[in-house]
């Protein structure tokens, strides 16, 4: 029942309680009614504005930024999920024009945060990219004037829930960079150099050659005339970058000298002719690198030449291994090698092998030349040295008992290089042998059919005597030299009878 239905049943009727009750129920409607706005008002005021897809705030001009406080922002169902939908807030913008658009979030509040861009109508929207916490909260589109876009900023933590504090967003056209095309080429005066350009809005022009490394987008162009000739070397930092080198006087006729994309980490290296003019074509490869590239050109470095061989204490019956370790900082590659070998004898193999004659020292030289003309080259000095000793003889008595202490005599042959021998003595056990003593001495080089003795001695145990005889084996081991004929270091005793 309304105000004046109220009014017509009341008409005629003596003005008592009744009366005083209609009033009062008029009274209480207009209350509910005030507190309903009120309550109205007030849940109005917890809320954020651009919460929703369909309340999302229109971006009229760029650059456009804003802070928002996010605290009651929520997740809606009908929000996209995947790419940081939590807490989110929403934004629109319709360019007039094409262009490179760059959204960029951030906030103290979030220390997980991202923004996405999407196309469509809400419930079916479709995704052009995704800034999150990885990406570092920022996406980068190439926009078509008349269509309208859509930017969802949020936490990245999942979805559901509410965001949380200050967040501040920032739309911004990126604009092509000012060496975009080949006739405003950046002009590099002196070595080194160094130029970052964001190649987020570089755009490829008509007729511009495309590298033989990879497809070509978003390029940027370098000049360099060289005052003298020399090798340099031309380097991209960013993953999905490239670099191409070309010569010529416009973009019709253009030649390329060689190409190379960061992601095999591979510089591009090159003999550069003085007076001649060489430019560079910066790119991102197959779509990818939409960041600032960091180009960089510098004269390049000098190979470093080295080599190592085995063994390395060879004699004049070894077969030594010689290998190539040399190493190009500029990446080139090498095209020659050139040894010699200290005795008259060459190679020009990566790993050649070489013997030596005759005992003496010999300066092995290295020579490389890198595949742009680069050099270096090294020495070192090979020591041939023929470290030998023998075992002559080893004497024992023929028989012995339980309880006698017998002397056993170990006759050692040097004839190259005084050398320290140690001397192993072992007796015949069942199954192999057992270490019974060792001697380490300093022996002399003396001439053919002289010796130095070993003289050991072995008390006879009743184990001996359960086996019947003990055999005495010698073993001779050089203690700073490998020996260049181990198989007469060992000798075994005739058998003495334990009786």
């Amino acid at each position: 029942m309304n105000t004046s239905d109220l009014h017509r049943e009341t008409r005629g009727r003596p003005r008592g309680g009744f009366g005083r009750l209609a009033r009062l129920l008029i009274t209480l409607t207009a209350g509910f009614a005030v507190a309903a706005i009120g309550l109205g008002t007030a849940a109005h005021a917890d809320t954020v504005a651009n919460d929703s897809f369909a309340n999302a705030t229109v971006i009229s001009s760029l650059p456009f930024s804003t802070t928002e406080d996010t605290s009651q922002a929520t997740w809606d169902p009908s929000d996209p999920s995947g790419c940081s939908s939590n807490g989110s807030v929403w934004f629109s913008f319709t360019p007039s024009s094409d262009m490179t658009i760059r959204a960029d979030v951030s906030g103290s509040n979030y220390p997980y945060m991202g923004v996405s861009a999407w196309t469509g109508t809400q419930g079916s929207l479709n995704l052009v990219d995704c800034g999150n916490y990885y990406q570092g909260g920022k996406v980068t589109i190439s926009a078509t004037a008349g269509t309208t876009y859509y930017f969802m900023a949020a936490a990245c933590c999942g979805d559901g829930g509410n965001g949380g504090g200050n967040l501040r967003l920032s739309v911004s056209q990126i604009l092509p960079p000012g060496n975009d095309d080949f006739t405003n080429a950046t002009s590099i005066g002196g070595l080194p150099f160094t130029d970052r350009e964001d190649l987020s809005a570089a755009t490829v022009e008509p007729g511009e050659p495309v590298s033989s490394c990879f497809s070509t987008n978003n390029t940027v162009w370098y000049s360099f005339t060289a005052t003298t000739t020399q090798s340099i070397t031309a380097t991209a930092d960013q993953y999905g970058a490239g670099i191409t080198a070309y010569t010529g006087g416009s973009l019709s006729n253009l030649s390329q000298l060689g190409c190379e994309f960061y992601s095999y980490s591979q510089p591009l290296t090159f003999r550069a002719q003085a007076g001649t003019t060489y430019y560079f074509q910066v790119a991102s490869w197959n779509g990818s690198g939409l960041r600032p590239v960091t180009f960089h050109l510098d004269v390049a470095p000098d190979p470093v030449a080295q080599f190592v061989y085995y063994p390395s204490d060879p004699s004049s019956y070894d077969t030594i291994q010689f290998s190539d370790n040399s190493y190009d900082p500029a990446r080139a590659g090498f095209s020659s090698r050139a040894w010699d070998f200290g005795d008259g004898a060459t190679s020009t193999g990566e790993y050649p092998t070489h013997r030596y004659a005759a005992d003496g020292d010999y300066t092995v030289h290295l020579s490389v030349t890198t595949a742009d003309g680069r050099t270096a080259s090294t020495s070192q000095v090979v020591q041939v040295r023929m470290h030998d000793v023998a075992i002559t003889k080893l004497t024992v008595p023929n028989s012995a008992h339980v309880g006698q202490t017998i002397s056993i005599t170990v006759y050692l042959q040097n004839t190259h290089y005084p050398e320290t021998v140690e001397v192993d003595l072992s007796k015949s056990v069942p199954g192999g042998f057992s270490q019974t003593g060792s001697l380490t001495e300093s022996v002399p080089v003396k001439q053919a059919g002289q010796t130095t003795r070993f003289a050991f001695s072995y008390t006879v145990t009743n184990d001996d005597k359960a086996t019947g005889k003990i055999t005495f084996r010698a073993d001779a081991n050089i203690r700073d030299h490998r020996d260049a004929l181990p198989a007469d270091n060992e000798l075994l005793s005739t058998p003495v009878k334990v009786g």
